[in-house]
């Protein structure tokens, strides 16, 4: 009897199984929509090389000075005090010797000089890619309506332009301390060849967390998204209250010529050092610079959990 009865709910079992595997997807799906994280983008540069600057090497003629050999020193200067005949013996050596030197200098300066000249005789100076992160509490809604005024409205075609805004967007942070909460630095320094593929490393690694880019000005190439930027009446109360406990994660990146060491962030003296270190970088040293923020719409939020899956090198200041 009872095996008849299992017989018969048999089949609507499996249907409620179905359903509710359904239906258990569709939520997961809805919550993963509802977790979707906006992010801003702004800023740019290049790492172009330097003109090519070219001297050829071994001797070459000089105006009013004959073939020199570097230390300035040629025929026509030897040999009004040195006569031919029984004499020139002694100064063939000394042209021999002159040459034989003026070889080893030029040699040991070339070797002195090969991390700032590439094979190819071309400038390759150093250059520094940094990263600056700073994570605040979402109290600072203000500063994140600072950078999205700042990436619709600035110039990122123009070394002054992107020079400002770094000053700009360092200022913002450094004008909310009161909502720090976590920090972390890295740079290091690599050749000219090698600092634009580093500088992209870094901004596709942030970039990859953003579920979408929102709001994007980079060398003056502007796009504003739609998704998350707004929500409806009825969910916007409550999506204030969640965000009320959230965070915002600001990152700046930098590419520099020359040497810049950020120091590592243990406290929020550091963090305050390594803002002002950052922002005052001069626009003639400053190749390239990016600065992104999530979460960009001012509604959406980012939780303790994503901090820790994403942001796991931030330390509390």
């Amino acid at each position: 009897m009872g095996n008849k009865i299992f017989s018969k709910l048999k089949p609507l079992l499996k249907s409620l199984f179905v359903f509710g595997l359904i239906f258990t997807l569709v939520m997961s799906s809805a919550s993963s929509a509802l977790a979707a994280r906006t992010g801003g983008r702004m800023g740019g540069g290049s790492f172009r090389a330097p003109s090519r600057s070219y001297s050829p090497s071994g001797g070459g003629y000089r105006a009013g000075g004959g073939y020199g050999y570097g230390g300035g020193f040629g025929f026509p200067f030897l040999l009004p005090f040195f006569g031919f005949g029984g004499g020139f013996g002694g100064l063939f050596s000394i042209l021999i010797f002159i040459a034989v030197a003026n070889f080893l200098v030029r040699s040991f300066r070339s070797v002195a000089d090969s991390g700032t000249q590439s094979p190819y005789g071309y400038s390759n100076p150093k250059v520094s890619v940094g990263r600056l992160q700073v994570g605040l509490i979402s109290n600072a809604r203000g500063l994140q309506k600072e950078l999205n005024e700042l990436g619709r409205t600035a110039d990122t075609d123009s070394a002054a332009g992107r020079a400002q805004l770094l000053q700009e967007s360092t200022l913002a942070l450094l004008r909310h301390p009161e909502y720090w909460v976590y920090g972390a630095t890295e740079s290091q320094q690599t050749a000219l060849e090698a600092a634009e593929a580093k500088f992209n490393q870094m901004s596709l690694a942030e970039r990859s967390k953003f579920t979408e880019e929102t709001l994007s000005n980079f060398n003056n190439q502007r796009r504003l998204g739609t998704s998350g930027v707004t929500q409806s009446n009825n969910n916007t109360e409550l999506a204030v209250t969640e965000a009320s406990s959230g965070y915002i994660i600001v990152t700046i990146l930098v590419g520099i010529e020359g040497k810049l060491e950020l120091q590592k962030i243990n406290s929020s003296e550091d963090l305050n050092q390594a803002l002002r270190q950052i922002g005052g970088v001069a626009s003639e040293r400053l190749l390239a610079v990016e600065v992104l923020w999530t979460p960009q719409a001012e509604n959406d939020t980012l939780t303790s959990d994503d901090i820790m899956a994403g942001y796991p090198d931030l330390k509390l200041v």
